[in-house]
C-alpha cells in the first residue's frame, strides 16, 4: 500500500502526452464552439445597413452623395480613405490596447473599478472601441445588464470581424450630431473635404465631437465650448505622445498653439451633391447598382465645372426666353468616356421636368443627322463634295419639305448644302440612300430611341422626324470625330469595343464640310474669330422651335448641347445657331480643345479624281472644264455629268439645228449647258452666265432633236384635298413640266394655261377625278390622272 501510495503523487505531478493533447483539444473545441456561436447569432442589423450612395469623379473625388436609406449621411470608405494620423490618435485617445484585447480590456476595467471605488462614484469607464461600436449599433439603457450584453456582443464582433473591420465600423458610425455619422461625412460637413488628409486641428475636432455629439456639433452653435473640447483632446494626445503634426521642426507647443488658433466650423456645410441628374439616371436605369453603392465614374471634375459654369451663365437669358431645360454632354471621343454631363439648369427648381435627366431624354433632333446622310451618300457612291444637288420645291406624297429660310437655290453643291443645312437637297439624298439604311447606321452608332417598326419613319427623318437623346447624338458625333469609328459611350471604365460606322474617307470629307465658317449657323461673335479649323460643328432646330441643338468636336472632346422645354413649350429663341451654338463654343473654348493645328491630313483611301468643274460629277466627253477632287477611289459616283451637251448651231441665228434642217445654213458644233426645266426657274444669274441652251430652229424636226414633255408637278397618283373654309382660288395647284418651247396645259380636255418649260402655270382645282395633259408645239404630250377631294367640313 505504501508503495502504491507513494506512486500516486508522481502521476498527478506530471501530465502525460495524452493529457496535454486532451487539453489542447478541449481548448480548440471551446474556441470552435465560441466561433460557431458567434457566427450563428446574427450581427447587429445596423452593421449591415447600407451607407450613403456615392458617385466619384475619375480622380476619386466625391461628385455626388445621397442620404442612406435610414436618412443619415454615412459615407462609405475603409481605413485607406482616412488619414492614418487620425486613426493613431483615436486609438491612443480611446483604446490603447485595441490591437490585442478580445473586445473588453480587463486592465482598463480593473483600473476603472479601482478608481470608481476610491472616488465613491463613477469617474472612469473601461470602454473599448469595440464596446463603443456595439453601443453605436445597438443603443441600450445604461444598466449592468446592458453592460453584460454589450460585453458579449463585443466578444462576438471580435470573433467574427477583424480588428481593421471593427475600426472601420467605428469610423463609419461615430456620431457627429444631427444625421451626420462617420468621420468621412463629418469631414465633408465640417471642413468641405474628405478625411484622407487632415490637419491636427481637424483631427482633434473629429475626436472631440463624438464624446458629446449633440452639444458639440457645429450645428449646436456653441463655438466656445467646441474650442475648449478640441483643446482638451489635443492636450491629451500631446500627453500621450501622439499629437499629430509634431516633429523636429514643429514642437508640441507650436502645434498646440496652431490648434488653438484654428477656427472651428460654425455650421454644417452641404455634402457634395453636384450631379443629381447623373445620379438619378444611373440609379434609375435597369440593372442599377443597389443603394449604398460607391461608383467610380469617368466624369472629369475640371471639365464638369467648366460646363456647369457655362450653363449657369446662360440660364438668365434662357429663362427670359421661357426656356427652362438644358443638356450638355462632353465625350472624350478617342475612348467613348463621358467627361461631363449636365441634365438641367436646376434640379431642385419647383418646375415640371426639372429633375428629369435631359441628356437622356429623346428629343426631335432637327438637322443634326444631315452629316450622317452626307457620309452615307459618299460611302454608297452617290455624291462627291462638289456634286450639284437640286434645291427645288418637291413633294413626297403628303410630305412637302421646305428650307429653313423658305428659299430655293435651284442647285447647290453637296458640301455647301451640308454647311448651310438645306433641307430639300438632303431629303432627296435620303430618298436615294434609303431610310432603312440610315436607321441601320443609327442603330450601329448606339441609337436605341425611336420606333423599331419597319416603315415607321419617312424622309422627314433627316429634318427632325426622329427623336434621339443628347447622349445618342453625342455618340454619333464622337464617331464622326474618330474617322467613323463608333464606341459605346460609357460612364465607367470598361473594355473598348469600336466598330466602323462609316469609312474614314467619308468621315474626313464630312468633317471638312462642317469646318466651313462662312455659313448661317456660325455664331456672330468676334471672340470666336480665333478658333481654328480643327473645330467642326453642326446646329439643328426642331419644327416649331421646340428644340435647339449644337454638336461639335475639337481634337479631344465631342460636345453636344440641347436647349428646350421637356413639356414641349416652344420659344422663338430656340434656334440652334443663336441659342445652342454659343454655349457649344463657350465649352470648347474653355476646354482649350483644338486651339492648335488646322486638322488632320486626309486618310490614304482618299485620292484625286477628275470631275466636271460645273456639275462636280465624273466628266462626260462634252465637259469643257475639269478639275481634281478628293474621292473614295473605290466609291466614285458612276453617273456622269449630264449638263453639258454638244449641239449644232446656226451661226446666223444661234438656233439649234439638226440633220433635217441644216441645209443652206452655216453651222458649227458647240457645247451648251442644259439645265432641267424644274431647276432652271430657280437659278440665279451666276449659274446662268455660261453658254445657255439655244432655242430650236422653227423648221427643225422636234422628234429628232428632243423627246416628249414630262410633267414634274403635280406627281402622278397624287390625291389633293381642298382645305375646308378656304376658297378654291386660294388653293391653286402649280403645273410644271420639262420640254421644248411653249407648253400648253389642258384639264379634262379644256385648255387652262400656256408657258415655257422654265415657267410655272397654275390651275384652280375642283373636286373630282381629272386628266391633266401638257402638249408642246409639235403635238407631243404627257398626261396623268389626278383626284381632288372636296373641302367641305366633316
Amino acid at each position: 500500500m505504501k508503495g502504491q501510495g507513494g506512486a500516486l503523487p508522481g502521476r498527478r505531478g506530471r501530465a502525460g502526452p495524452g493529457a496535454v493533447l486532451g487539453l489542447l483539444l478541449g481548448v480548440l473545441v471551446v474556441i470552435g464552439l465560441a466561433q460557431l456561436g458567434a457566427r450563428l447569432v446574427p450581427l447587429p442589423a445596423r452593421l449591415l445597413a447600407p451607407p450613403s450612395s456615392v458617385l466619384r469623379f475619375a480622380d476619386g473625388g466625391i461628385a455626388h452623395a445621397s442620404l442612406a436609406l435610414d436618412e443619415r449621411w454615412r459615407l462609405p470608405g475603409g481605413l485607406a480613405g482616412v488619414d492614418p494620423a487620425l486613426v493613431d490618435a483615436l486609438i491612443a485617445l480611446e483604446d490603447r490596447r485595441f490591437w490585442w484585447h478580445p473586445g473588453v480590456d480587463p486592465i482598463a476595467v480593473g483600473r476603472a473599478a479601482a478608481q470608481n471605488v476610491s472616488a465613491g462614484r463613477v469617474v472612469s469607464g473601461g470602454s473599448t472601441l469595440t464596446l463603443q461600436l456595439v453601443r453605436l449599433l445597438e443603443p441600450r439603457p445604461r444598466t449592468l445588464r446592458s453592460k453584460a450584453v454589450e460585453a458579449v456582443r463585443a466578444a462576438q464582433l471580435e470573433l467574427v470581424l477583424s480588428k481593421a473591420q471593427i475600426l472601420e465600423g467605428w469610423l463609419r458610425y461615430a456620431p457627429y450630431g444631427r444625421n451626420v455619422e462617420g468621420v468621412q461625412a463629418a469631414a465633408w460637413a465640417f471642413f468641405g473635404h474628405g478625411a484622407e488628409a487632415l490637419s491636427p486641428a481637424e483631427i482633434a475636432l473629429l475626436l472631440a465631437i463624438p464624446q458629446d455629439p449633440t452639444g458639440r456639433s457645429p450645428a449646436a452653435g456653441d463655438e466656445a465650448g467646441l474650442r475648449r473640447a478640441r483643446g482638451r483632446v489635443a492636450r491629451r494626445l500631446a500627453a500621450a505622445g501622439t499629437l499629430p503634426g509634431v516633429g523636429p521642426d514643429h514642437p508640441v507647443d507650436d502645434v498646440l498653439a496652431e490648434i488653438d488658433a484654428a477656427a472651428v466650423p460654425g455650421s454644417l456645410r452641404p455634402l457634395p451633391r453636384g450631379l443629381p441628374h447623373v445620379d438619378r439616371w444611373i440609379r434609375g436605369a435597369p440593372g442599377a447598382p443597389p443603394p449604398g453603392s460607391e461608383l467610380q465614374t469617368t466624369l472629369d471634375a475640371g471639365v464638369q465645372r467648366i460646363v456647369e459654369r457655362a450653363v449657369q451663365r446662360l440660364q438668365p437669358e434662357a429663362a427670359r426666353a421661357g426656356v427652362h431645360q438644358v443638356a450638355v454632354v462632353v465625350v472624350e471621343h478617342a475612348t467613348g468616356s463621358l467627361r461631363a454631363l449636365v441634365g438641367g439648369f436646376d434640379f431642385w427648381a419647383a418646375r415640371s421636368g426639372s429633375q428629369i435627366p435631359a441628356f437622356a431624354a429623346p428629343r426631335s433632333v432637327g438637322s443634326t443627322l444631315k452629316p450622317f446622310v452626307y457620309a452615307r451618300a459618299i460611302d454608297d457612291g452617290h455624291i462627291l463634295p462638289d456634286t450639284l444637288l437640286e434645291d427645288i420645291p418637291r413633294s413626297y406624297g403628303a410630305y412637302t419639305p421646305v428650307n429653313y429660310d423658305g428659299r430655293f437655290n435651284g442647285v447647290v453643291r453637296a458640301e455647301e448644302a451640308l454647311s448651310r443645312s438645306l433641307n430639300l437637297p438632303f431629303v432627296e439624298l435620303l430618298r436615294r440612300v434609303g431610310v432603312d439604311r440610315m436607321l441601320h447606321d443609327l442603330r450601329a452608332g448606339g441609337v436605341r430611341s425611336g420606333d423599331p417598326r419597319p416603315g415607321y419613319y419617312g424622309l422627314s427623318l433627316v429634318a427632325g422626324g426622329i427623336e434621339l437623346s443628347p447622349l445618342e447624338v453625342a455618340g454619333l458625333y464622337a464617331a464622326l470625330a474618330e474617322r467613323g469609328m463608333s464606341r459605346p459611350l460609357r460612364w465607367q471604365e470598361g473594355p473598348d469595343r469600336p466598330r466602323a460606322l462609316m469609312s474614314p474617307g467619308a468621315a474626313w470629307l464630312t468633317v471638312r464640310a462642317l469646318r466651313i465658317r462662312d455659313r448661317p449657323d456660325f455664331p456672330d461673335r468676334t471672340a470666336l474669330a480665333r478658333l481654328p479649323r480643327a473645330l467642326h460643328w453642326k446646329t439643328g432646330t426642331s419644327f416649331g422651335n421646340r428644340d435647339a441643338w449644337s454638336a461639335g468636336s475639337g481634337r479631344r472632346y465631342t460636345v453636344v448641347v440641347w436647349l428646350g422645354n421637356l413639356d414641349n413649350r416652344p420659344s422663338p429663341w430656340l434656334v440652334g445657331a443663336t441659342a445652342a451654338a454659343p454655349l457649344l463654343f463657350d465649352v470648347l473654348e474653355a476646354l482649350d480643345d483644338g486651339l492648335q493645328g488646322q486638322g488632320d491630313p486626309p486618310p490614304p483611301e482618299l485620292g484625286p479624281v477628275e470631275v466636271c468643274a460645273l456639275s462636280g460629277r465624273p466628266p462626260a466627253p462634252a465637259c469643257p472644264t475639269r478639275r481634281p477632287a478628293l474621292a473614295r477611289l473605290e466609291r466614285v459616283p458612276s453617273a456622269r455629268c449630264a449638263l453639258h451637251v454638244e449641239v449644232e448651231v446656226d451661226l446666223a441665228t444661234g438656233e439649234r439645228v439638226g440633220p433635217g434642217c441644216r441645209d443652206g445654213r452655216r453651222t458649227e458644233r458647240r457645247v451648251a449647258v442644259r439645265w432641267p426645266a424644274a431647276v432652271q426657274r430657280w437659278l440665279d444669274d451666276a449659274w446662268m452666265a455660261g453658254p445657255g441652251w439655244p432655242p430650236l430652229a422653227p423648221a427643225c424636226d422636234l422628234d429628232a432633236l428632243g423627246g416628249a414633255p414630262r410633267i414634274t408637278s403635280p406627281q402622278a397618283g397624287l390625291e389633293l384635298v381642298l382645305l375646308p373654309g378656304l376658297p378654291a382660288d386660294e388653293q391653286e395647284v402649280p403645273l410644271e413640266a420639262e420640254g421644248e418651247g411653249d407648253l400648253d396645259w389642258y384639264v379634262d380636255g379644256r385648255w387652262v394655261a400656256r408657258g415655257g418649260p422654265a415657267a410655272r402655270a397654275w390651275w384652280t382645282p375642283t373636286p373630282g377625278s381629272h386628266e391633266l395633259r401638257v402638249e408642246d408645239g409639235a403635238g407631243r404630250s404627257a398626261a396623268l390622272q389626278l383626284r381632288v377631294r372636296g373641302g367641305e367640313g366633316r
